[in-house]
């Protein structure tokens, strides 16, 4: 683990930026002298996530750069909860909202740069399919799949995303991350431990820039795979509906849908949420559900699962806040 100090590729010309805008007529977390960011109290999350459900963060974070959020972070209250949010496609936001501070990074993190030797450096805050289209474009295959994760890099290098064969454990480098102390440290892959769609990062890390590394490739070949990619999404997922990607890991030597499906759980409701008829991994809200809905779906889904094959199914949807 190495120390870093703050890279100019993740910083804004922010010499005369306007101090930290606050949001909401109570005391801030932090003093707000000298930062450059927006800080909302009480922030509805609903419309932030996937699902369009779920309660309001305490407070939410939205820094200017890297140097913002590392002082802001290092002003913060020791133990106080913190929370990154990326897209929010695979996320259940409870009803009860989420304690403490969710820190949501926006465009001063998304930059996307070719390193060479078939090397991108990707700001946490890059979503798959500039990844993937940056990718394409420099001739390095090997990372068509991150066009079917439908989030951003921080999202899929804390919980190793993976689609189509192969995931984030098979092309990182290694990774800058804010430590909830404000530290900014460099971890190999190797340090995050990565197992099936989780790694070792601790709560409160913020993952503000990766490296993954590819191999040459044709970029016309590798254009084509991301469209085959593309249009498996859209053939199988549905994509058109509020919904939060896969909701339960693949059992070992298992389809988590297939075992769905043979429970008769296809199309089951509770309240304003739903099995996906069109792909039974998905649980959809057809309108009018809340969190609370969604997640008791899943339980339910999962308890018919266990009854029918033995098998207990895990989620894979994050699942945070307060009931």
């Amino acid at each position: 683990m190495t120390v870093n100090q703050p890279e100019s590729l993740w910083m804004t010309d922010s010499g005369s930026a306007p101090d930290c805008s606050v949001e909401g007529a109570v005391e801030a977390p932090v003093p707000i002298d000298g930062l450059r960011g927006k800080l909302t109290h009480d922030a509805p999350l609903a419309k932030l996530v996937w699902f369009k459900t779920g309660g309001h963060a305490d407070w939410l974070f939205e820094p200017a750069d890297l140097d913002d959020l590392r002082n802001f972070l290092e002003r913060l209250a020791e133990g106080t909860p913190v929370m990154a949010l990326g897209l929010g496609s695979n996320m259940i936001i409870r009803d009860g909202g989420v304690p403490g501070v969710v820190v949501r990074l926006g465009k001063a993190f998304a930059q996307v740069k070719d390193l060479g030797d078939f090397r991108l450096q990707c700001g946490g805050g890059a979503s798959g399919i500039l990844v993937s289209s940056t990718a394409r474009d420099a001739g390095i295959a090997g990372l068509e799949f991150l066009r079917g994760i439908p989030g951003t890099v921080g999202g899929f290098v804390r919980m190793n995303g993976g689609a189509y064969g192969r995931e984030v454990a098979d092309v990182l480098i290694d990774c800058d991350v804010v430590m909830p102390d404000g530290v900014l440290v460099t971890l190999p892959a190797a340090d995050l431990q990565y197992t099936y769609r989780h790694s070792a990062l601790p709560d409160g890390a913020v993952v503000v820039s990766a490296r993954f590394k590819g191999t040459a490739g044709d970029p016309a070949e590798i254009g084509a795979e991301m469209d085959r990619i593309a249009d498996a999404r859209e053939q199988s997922q549905p994509l058109r509906t509020k919904t939060g990607g896969s909701t339960f890991k693949n059992p070992e030597g298992h389809k988590a849908w297939q075992l769905v499906d043979a429970a008769g759980c296809r199309g089951l409701r509770m309240g304003g949420a739903q099995v996906s008829e069109k792909h039974t991994n998905f649980l959809i809200n057809t309108g009018d559900a809340t969190s609370a809905d969604i997640e008791a779906l899943g339980e339910e889904v999962r308890r018919r699962v266990y009854e029918n094959c033995g098998i207990e199914l895990e989620w894979e949807i994050q699942r945070v806040g307060r009931p």
